[in-house]
């Protein structure tokens, strides 16, 4: 229970962390927001914090889901979507995130925790999906 607890004050404090930058104008710019640059050291980051070390995802004060042999991650467009622009609770990271950061992150979800899914997202993948997002 006191871990539960931790883990949602964790995540509370994260979100609002994000939520407070983009408030305030920082990471308005795309990249810089985080050091990290491998997926694993972004999931450990960033990630770990509302889905928890295993990707099992948590309930509490929000719903986090499992990115655990998750279904959804089969489209690899899908992740990159939520990873940029959000969705629900999960503030969006595109402004936080460089291309290739989105990408690694991406990619090391999709092929860790029980996920297999052989086609990686690239940097050019990435790029795209943010232009196309910028023309909307």
């Amino acid at each position: 229970m006191l871990r539960r607890a931790l883990a949602t004050g964790l995540a509370l404090s994260l979100v609002a962390g994000a939520h407070a930058a983009v408030a305030q104008g920082q990471g308005a710019a795309i990249g810089g927001g985080y050091s990290e640059e491998t997926g694993e050291a972004l999931y450990q980051g960033i990630c770990q914090g509302c889905h928890m070390p295993n990707a099992m995802g948590a309930v509490g004060a929000g719903a986090y889901p499992a990115l655990a042999a998750n279904h959804k991650l089969v489209a690899k467009a899908y992740p990159e979507l939520v990873v940029l622009r959000g969705q629900k609770a999960m503030p969006a990271f595109g402004p936080s995130l460089t291309d290739a950061q989105v990408a690694a992150v991406v990619n090391y979800v999709r092929t860790h925790f029980g996920n297999s899914y052989t086609d990686s997202v690239t940097v050019e993948d990435v790029k795209a999906l943010r232009a196309t997002l910028a023309g909307k």
